[in-house]
């Protein structure tokens, strides 16, 4: 099987393998693409929480970028965990000099057991600057509300942050539902011309962990492939969701989810 797309990925490393770097590139392979990746920092941790987080140099992330797409140039790029403001500068220089179109932008701010991953100053330049630079930004209640400075307790909440977002200058917006109290789970999508509510079932499980960094490659995998942004969130979203419900059920916290549920394996022994 030839992949269908080249996808680049920017994030941190999770050592237990749920999250980051490990969940994007499970997800990209399973949904037959090739993933590619800068690793931005390494962080040390398990299902029960994050001990560490070690950067990688600035100036490293971004020669990672250069210096892999200008031998395989990728259809998209996938951005996640960006720790530090100049992490974010240097990943925007590296953006403008390889000049991919399609972009999709997971906010990684705060880790599932609650460790914060991201400084103030990078909280700033994402808002002032990369957010201009990506398709699509994908960020949960918690990360929204950081980034319009406002409490999101219903749907109407998402919405006026979505708006805002577009405000700032991002070209979509996908706020998911997740952390709100609700019997389903509504995820909102929103541009200058589309709003679209995805609804969806709430599992009752604590094994979510890499859920957003999976639906932001799943997404960029889709939108590699030809699909519209809007239709590449619903697919994306949907993917995740049997991922949870087919959850192996690992570890002593938040478990990780089952990336392979896309894939038909045959092994064939003689």
């Amino acid at each position: 099987m030839r992949p269908n797309s080249k996808i680049l990925i920017i994030a941190g490393s999770d050592s237990s393998g749920g999250a980051g770097i490990q969940a994007d590139i499970k997800t990209i392979t399973s949904l037959g693409s090739y993933a590619m990746t800068a690793v931005t920092a390494v962080t040390i941790q398990n299902t029960k929480g994050v001990k560490s987080v070690i950067p990688i140099p600035p100036k490293e992330i971004k020669n990672q970028i250069i210096f892999t797409a200008k031998d395989i140039k990728p259809d998209a790029i996938k951005i996640g965990m960006l720790h530090s403001s100049k992490v974010v500068k240097e990943v925007i220089v590296a953006l403008k000099k390889i000049k991919i179109n399609k972009i999709i932008l997971d906010p990684v701010m705060v880790a599932k057991g609650g460790a914060k991953l991201i400084d103030n100053d990078a909280i700033q330049i994402l808002k002032k600057k990369l957010i201009k630079e990506v398709s699509l930004i994908t960020p949960n209640i918690p990360e929204a509300e950081i980034l319009t400075e406002m409490k999101i307790r219903d749907k109407k909440d998402m919405i006026t942050a979505a708006n805002k977002l577009i405000n700032l200058g991002a070209k979509n917006v996908l706020i998911k539902g997740g952390h709100l109290k609700s019997k389903k789970v509504e995820d909102i999508f929103i541009n200058k011309s589309t709003f679209k509510v995805f609804n969806n079932l709430r599992y009752k499980t604590k094994n979510t962990h890499g859920t957003g960094c999976t639906l932001s490659s799943a997404i960029t995998t889709f939108y590699s492939c030809g699909k519209t942004i809007d239709r590449a969130c619903d697919l994306a979203i949907k993917y995740v969701n049997s991922a949870i419900l087919t959850n192996p059920k690992y570890g002593r916290g938040h478990g990780p989810i089952n990336h392979l549920n896309s894939m038909k394996i045959e092994k064939r022994f003689k």
